[in-house]
């Protein structure tokens, strides 16, 4: 086994796989890749198990060098990506060599991508997954984001097959996005008027917004009961506190809350919704399980 070695982590680049199972009891949150079908996607065409670990990189800016030849990928935001200086293609897998280095630069549409290395990155098991959630400083190396100098074990694997991403499966992040919301328990809580509101308005995503949620601004809506006791809270709920303005919940959410919740983003679609930057207006459509 040897390493990968960051020269520059950027803005906030942290080792995420599928997330923490089953403890949600313990208080500790899922965490995991904030867009799932980049990140699903980078493990598929390296032929990875499916809850492999990826480096989940903000807005660009993250430079590396390989410590042995082996095989990566770069899914999710629209980053341009040297090798060596010279530019590779996104959603495809490359072989490297030991040295080289590999650059991300400037974001141009999306927030996140993901790096991915054959056979995942080999950071510590913390309650069965590598991912970090910094609230909890767990997973990593540290329980932070990656840092200057860090060094991220990895298996060498030269001979993988190379693979792309069919097209039809890379999104187009400048595409607008209508979220599918499937109701839930206390969708009847909100009036007919509330409910219309919600699905014809336009919301904008605000600049409050990271691996825990996204806040959006547009019409209020409002249920009956302002606050509710505090529950469990499901990947994608969308809260609507007492102003009115809702708030999708992502990976790093709260593990319980009490604001009335009208439904659920799919999970596709909160990938979709990660990805859009503040100033993205976003639309709700509701549905049910059976249309998803």
């Amino acid at each position: 086994m040897t390493e990968l070695m960051v020269r520059q982590p950027g803005w906030q680049a942290t080792i995420q796989d599928a997330g923490r199972s089953g403890y949600f009891q313990q208080g500790l949150s899922q965490g995991g890749a904030v867009d799932e079908h980049a990140y699903s996607w980078a493990n598929k065409v390296l032929g990875n198990e499916a809850g492999a670990a990826c480096i989940e990189i903000l807005l660009g800016n993250f430079e590396a060098e390989v410590g042995a030849d082996t095989t990566i990928v770069v899914t999710g935001a629209d980053i341009p990506v040297t090798l060596n200086g010279d530019v590779i293609e996104s959603w495809c897998s490359h072989r490297v060599r030991r040295g080289d280095v590999i650059r991300f630069g400037q974001v141009r549409s999306g927030l996140w991508a993901y790096l991915g290395v054959a056979g995942g990155w080999q950071t510590p098991l913390q309650f069965g997954s590598r991912s970090v959630v910094v609230r909890e400083q767990l997973g990593g190396l540290d329980g932070g984001p990656l840092k200057k100098g860090d060094r991220l074990p990895f298996t060498p694997m030269p001979e993988r097959p190379l693979h792309c991403v069919p097209w039809v499966h890379r999104p187009n992040y400048n595409e607008p996005l209508t979220a599918k919301v499937i109701p839930g328990y206390q969708y009847e809580q909100f009036s007919l008027v509330a409910r219309r509101t919600f699905e014809t308005a336009d919301y904008k995503v605000t600049n409050d917004i990271n691996r825990m949620g996204f806040k959006l601004s547009g019409p209020a809506v409002a249920a009956n009961a302002q606050k509710l006791a505090s529950e469990g809270i499901a990947y994608g709920a969308i809260q609507i506190p007492p102003h009115g303005q809702p708030i999708v919940l992502l990976r790093d959410r709260q593990t319980i809350g009490g604001y009335p919740k009208i439904g659920c983003v799919t999970s596709l679609d909160c990938a979709r919704l990660s990805q859009c930057s503040p100033g993205t207006r976003v639309r709700f459509e509701f549905t049910d399980v059976d249309s998803v």
